[in-house]
């Protein structure tokens, strides 16, 4: 994809650039209890160690799924309960439905929508590390929604790190072949 389209999508991320700054700027976490920079954004709690909570989130029988600022102004306000930062938002309208796509970048991840407005159903994704609340969107989609039936599924994601770490199992993503 060139810059171009980067640009276009919201995403002019040459360093140095404004959203390249303002990403730098969030991405640094510091331990609350020490004041100490942290490495990562892992969260600990109740004794597990994992990278972060992801909400799979279907919403039936909604409404407003075609209001673009609506939706803007949902994932806003999404983000400030969670208490996370927002780094930007981009949003598509699609046509002749009227559904929306787009996602709100997060310095702790992201939170995605995908809307049919035309079936009253949209497909959420939200997914945040670091001190972070992100059972606290699903109240504020719920008043923006308000849908007839909510649906999610929560994975911690990233708690086989500890084990690879541990050297109880090793994991590659890279596949070689031998030409």
């Amino acid at each position: 994809m060139s810059s171009d389209a980067l640009f276009q999508l919201g995403m002019d991320l040459d360093h140095g650039s404004s959203t390249a700054q303002t990403e730098e700027e969030h991405s640094m976490c510091f331990d609350p209890q020490s004041g100490d920079e942290r490495k990562d954004f892992f969260v600990e709690r109740d004794g597990i160690r994992y990278a972060g909570t992801h909400l799979i989130i279907d919403l039936v029988r909604a409404e407003r799924l075609d209001d673009l600022d609506h939706i803007d102004q949902t994932l806003r306000r999404c983000v400030d309960a969670a208490g996370a930062t927002l780094l930007h938002i981009h949003l598509h309208r699609f046509t002749p439905n009227g559904g929306i796509s787009g996602v709100a970048v997060l310095a702790e991840s992201h939170i995605s929508i995908h809307s049919w407005p035309e079936h009253g159903y949209a497909a959420l994704d939200v997914f945040m590390c670091g001190d972070t609340d992100p059972n606290a969107t699903i109240d504020v989609m719920k008043e923006a929604f308000s849908p007839g039936k909510v649906v999610v599924k929560t994975e911690l994601r990233g708690m086989e790190i500890q084990r690879w770490n541990d050297g109880s199992r090793r994991h590659s993503t890279t596949a070689s072949a031998s030409a």
